[in-house]
Parts: C-alpha cells; sequence; structure tokens
C-alpha cells in the first residue's frame, strides 16, 4: 500500500466562502461587521493595493472585533461556529475528494491562512490533520496579533516542513484556489488548482 500524503487549502477550496469573514459576521452579527469593516477599510484597501501585508490587514481585523477578549470566550464562539455554519460553508466535490483521499488510506492535511482556533474542530471531527495561523494570547487574552506569520504562501511551505518530509511519502498531492497557494502546490506530484479532477 502507498504511502500518500495530501494537502488542502482550506477558504475557497474545501470552502465557497471566507470563513474568517463568516466568523465574524456569526460573532458580531451583520450590523457590527459592517461597522467594523469601515474601521478598517484603509487596511484593506491597501491590501488590494498591495502596501499593506496580508498579515497586518488580518492583525488589524483581529484587533477590531477580537482584541479584548479572552481565549476561552473566543474558544465557546469558534465551537459554536464550526457546529452551526462552517458544514453549511463546505464544498460537497471537496468533501467527496477528502474522503477518497481518506478512503486511501492517505492522509490528509489542510493548510490555511485561516485561524486554527475554528478549523482545528472541523478538522478533528473529520480526522484531519491541522496547519493553521496561531493566534497570540497573552494572560488568556487575545492581543489581535498572530504568533508568528500568517499561513499564506511561502509560510504554507514552511509549517508543512515543520511536520512533514514530503520525501517520506510516495505520492503528495496538494490542492488550492489562489496565488497564495502557489508554493504549496509546487511541493506536489499532484498539485490541482481549482479541481479536484485527478
Amino acid at each position: 500500500m502507498q504511502n500518500n500524503i495530501a494537502f488542502f487549502d482550506f477558504d475557497g477550496t474545501i470552502t465557497r466562502k471566507d470563513t474568517m469573514f463568516e466568523m465574524v459576521k456569526f460573532s458580531h452579527g451583520k450590523t457590527g461587521f459592517y461597522k467594523g469593516l469601515v474601521k478598517i477599510s484603509p487596511w484593506l484597501i491597501g491590501l488590494k493595493l498591495g502596501i499593506v501585508s496580508a498579515q497586518k490587514a488580518k492583525e488589524q481585523l483581529l484587533s477590531e472585533f477580537y482584541g479584548n477578549w479572552s481565549i476561552d470566550d473566543f474558544n465557546r464562539v469558534c465551537a459554536s461556529f464550526t457546529a452551526t455554519i462552517l458544514p453549511t460553508l463546505i464544498r460537497p466535490d471537496a468533501m467527496a475528494r477528502i474522503q477518497q483521499h481518506l478512503a486511501e488510506g492517505t492522509k490528509v492535511v489542510l493548510v490555511s491562512a485561516s485561524i486554527e482556533n475554528w478549523v482545528a474542530p472541523w478538522c478533528k471531527q473529520h480526522q484531519l490533520h491541522c496547519i493553521g495561523s496561531r493566534l497570540e494570547v497573552i494572560n488568556e487574552m487575545m492581543t489581535g496579533r498572530l504568533e508568528g506569520l500568517n499561513c499564506n504562501g511561502k509560510e504554507k511551505v514552511n509549517r508543512i516542513l515543520l511536520s512533514y518530509d514530503p520525501a517520506h511519502f510516495d505520492v503528495v498531492y496538494c490542492y488550492g484556489d489562489t496565488r497564495g497557494d502557489q508554493e504549496m502546490l509546487a511541493i506536489a506530484q499532484q498539485p490541482s488548482y481549482r479541481s479536484f479532477i485527478q
């Protein structure tokens, strides 16, 4: 039996929408979400223009919506979001491909720029390994910053290599849908961009 591994991006590849925005809508309501977006719009515009990094924009969003939250409160809301909203965002074709890999004995790893606090519980439910962006927490309170780098682009590969050596697997599969997945796709013998057809 072959020893294979499959790395999946999450937002846009497995899900139909960006789960960070959906999480904020869930925790703050649509009105609170849009009010907050207005406040951080200079950073979001800067991100679109390429003059603000994705990490800086994400930390501004986290600071605006969760900077004064305890990690326990945040985790409780994440658990509720994972149980009620996240299942409605999953692409059926993505889930079918994941289940096919698992049935074939392939190790499946989700590698995401989204925050592990709501992604990891979903992964655990479906017997997947999780690599995601991590929150900085000091004295049980969220600071609004990330611990380390945003898990996107080259950092996806860096984080993969901390846990897995692709050379130890017979076949490496990767699935992604944006420019932020290109480096991860490049390590695969079987890369799939916006497709689950092999």
